[in-house]
């Protein structure tokens, strides 16, 4: 009768990660007060008082001297605030993974619906961090009952999360649920790693047994959720140590294959003790460890991690020496630590020598002790590499920005580099146009936000697109706010057409039209502009229905008409270029945008047969400016009214400036020629 134990069994991260850190208050001579159980076990509790530890019910009842010990489960967040309040010396040894889903209610804007035991201290402590509606529901069948009866749910954006313990079938249906009632909800898949392997372990393994013993507290959810998913598949028991084995040797006899698991609050001696038992009470001496082809994959790799983290591994470095094989490191003990340069960090462009200093402080994991030599070799990007693991699972579920430094371009994207973890950008995500070359992103530092984790391969894929689109809306959502027309801004031209320039005015993309790039005729933009220019431009028009900004650039003041205004009104006497010539004249440019009519009867006061006879192109000549209409932008110019032999008013009273033909701002003096009245020959 094999007797087989599931794989993963016993100390899950965060218990692990509780009574490792008691354990070095008591180690410290430190008089500890447990908040009450700090696991749910009962064995542990007692084993801890045994050593000095008291449990206490609430702060206020926490000896003086004493350090405090949050328990793995969590507190409400109203004691929190009472130690705060008190001035209590604490530790706060909450699972990381209950940390994180009491971050996720603390945001949410709208209804949160807690999947879970309404009475579970884990679940009362992620309740208090609701800022709004927040309802608890311990299955699929209460959730669907729930959303039956709520009112307005369209209106809103629910979260949904779950109990780091629950069962993971039972999380599957209320998820379809919530999808079913409400496309836009946030759902966060909070289950426990651990737990989610321990029950998929448990799963298996029941399949092949006659019978599953379960190893744990009965006031363990972890614990009893096991036995659940063992009795889908056949009888299960639950006992707290080796005594209650005794009690199971009736239901034990003659059964052929014993599966064993053991909760996350179990102990590892109780496991040991309890297997021992059953050997002794079956005669059965050999004890199976249970391994699946692909268990030695992701699963076994995060067991490992976890284990890693636990400060039994986990130690700080004091830097003592540097060379560029190496770090030397002082971690507190006899041996001496270092650091290989290889497993410094995985950028491979990491330069330790550049990097550190003696006397730095690093974070690391003991990768190996050599007691015959006297060394601990140790590993930073292994630590950093756990790490950042973790902060991209959690960034996935919360929607946080990571930064991070693009190491390389790789077939279809980049790779990015957080902390130690490389994180896969698509081509399609990185917001680089399709024209341009990824490679101009290696060795930049970019934002960007995890939108897939694959576990099992331990592989995440990120967006810089998500990030920058992201920003684009909440800046065009500000820009909408307080645009006004006349308003100068500075921005910077992001792209040219032949009609015109796109300018990025602080996320936000307006055009400035051909036409008012310059006061002088153009015909193309990049005479005035090239992608990357800052430049000031003001708002000329906005269209809100569309979402169109209209742009400037020219500036008032630089508006020829008005110089003409100002510097050359009627009757002043200008040096004139001859531009052009018609039948009936010639078109003089008196200033850059600004050209006048000389007509034919105003060149000389003798008759002209054509303009050509007196005139050529490029002649510099005299003239007075004899009439203007800024409204109609024209200008009429006289060489005759220059000459002694006649009187300028005589000359110009013969001209009907109604009939006249002049240039205006933007246009060829030909283009104009179709327009023209001919003056009256004297």
């Amino acid at each position: 009768m094999p007797i087989t134990l599931a794989q993963h069994s016993g100390f899950c991260f965060g218990v692990q990660r509780a009574v490792d850190a008691i354990e070095q208050l008591l180690a410290q001579g430190k008089p500890v007060a447990l908040l009450g159980q700090l696991i749910h076990n009962k064995q542990v509790t007692e084993d801890l008082r045994s050593r000095g530890a008291v449990v206490i019910g609430s702060a206020g009842e926490c000896p003086p001297g004493h350090t405090l010990v949050i328990r793995a489960h969590g507190i409400t967040r109203q004691v929190m605030d009472e130690i705060h309040a008190l001035g209590l010396d604490y530790c706060d040894a909450t699972c990381p993974f209950v940390k994180k889903i009491h971050a996720i209610v603390a945001r949410a804007q709208d209804l949160v619906v807690i999947v879970g035991d309404e009475q579970h201290p884990e679940v009362l402590g992620i309740h208090s961090y609701a800022m709004g509606d927040c309802a608890v529901v311990a299955s699929a069948q209460q959730l669907e009952d729930f959303f039956r009866n709520f009112h307005n749910l369209s209106e809103q954006s629910p979260v949904l999360v779950v109990q780091t313990t629950f069962l993971a079938q039972e999380w599957k249906k209320c998820k379809e649920i919530m999808k079913k009632h409400c496309t836009n909800a946030k759902i966060y898949d909070t289950i426990c790693d651990a737990t989610q392997f321990r029950q998929d372990s448990a799963a298996r393994l029941a399949q092949r047994c006659d019978a599953m013993i379960v190893v744990g507290d009965n006031q363990s959810s972890n614990a009893r959720k096991l036995v659940a998913v063992a009795e889908a598949h056949g009888p299960a028991y639950l006992v707290e140590d080796s005594h209650q084995v005794l009690g199971l040797q009736c239901e034990l006899t003659g059964l052929r294959h014993i599966g064993v698991t053991a909760g996350a609050s179990t102990p590892g001696r109780t496991i040991k003790e309890a297997l021992q038992t059953m050997s002794e009470l079956t005669n059965e001496n050999v004890i199976e460890q249970e391994n699946y082809p692909g268990d030695d994959d992701f699963g076994a790799q995060l067991e490992a991690s976890l284990q890693s983290m636990s400060t039994d591994q986990k130690v700080k470095g004091i830097i003592t020496a540097l060379n560029p094989s190496e770090i030397q490191v002082d971690i507190g003990r006899k041996q001496t630590g270092y650091v290989v340069a290889d497993e410094y960090s995985s950028d491979p462009s990491a330069d330790h020598m550049q990097d550190l200093k003696v006397g730095d402080e690093l974070d690391l994991i003991i990768l190996k002790t050599n007691d015959a030599e006297g060394t601990v070799q140790l590993s930073k990007r292994k630590f950093d590499s756990v790490a950042a693991w973790y902060g991209i699972e959690a960034a996935e579920e919360s929607g946080e920005v990571l930064e991070g430094k693009v190491i390389d371009v790789v077939r279809g994207g980049v790779l990015v580099m957080t902390g130690g973890m490389r994180v896969f950008v698509p081509a399609s995500q990185t917001g680089v146009p399709r024209e341009h070359p990824l490679e101009d992103l290696k060795g930049q530092t970019v934002q960007y936000r995890v939108i897939e984790v694959n576990k099992q391969r331990r592989r995440a894929v990120g967006s810089v697109k998500a990030v920058t689109q992201a920003a684009r809306r909440e800046a065009l959502a500000n820009f909408w706010a307080t645009a006004e027309v006349g308003q100068v801004l500075q921005g910077t031209v992001r792209s040219i057409m032949s009609y015109g320039a796109f300018v990025d005015v602080g996320g936000v993309d307006g055009m400035v039209h051909i036409s008012e790039m310059s006061w002088s005729r153009i015909k193309d933009p990049n005479e005035v502009f090239s992608v990357g220019d800052a430049v000031e431009v003001y708002i000329k028009a906005l269209d809100e229905e569309k979402r169109k900004i209209s742009l400037g650039y020219r500036k008032t003041e630089d508006n020829p008409w008005q110089i003409l205004r100002v510097k050359h009104p009627e009757g002043s006497v200008v040096d004139a270029t001859i531009v052009s010539f018609t039948p009936f004249g010639a078109f003089a440019r008196v200033l850059p945008g600004v050209d006048g009519l000389i007509h034919i009867s105003q060149i000389a006061n003798e008759r002209v047969e054509s303009p050509q006879d007196v005139l050529e192109i490029g002649q510099v000549v005299q003239a007075q400016i004899v009439g203007i209409d800024f409204d109609r932008r024209r200008v009429s110019l006289s060489m005759r009214a220059l000459l002694a032999e006649e009187p300028v008013a005589e000359v110009y009273e013969e001209v009907n400036m109604e009939d006249e033909v002049v240039a205006s701002f933007g246009s060829d003096s030909e283009t104009v020629i179709s327009n023209a009245i001919s003056f009256d020959e004297e």
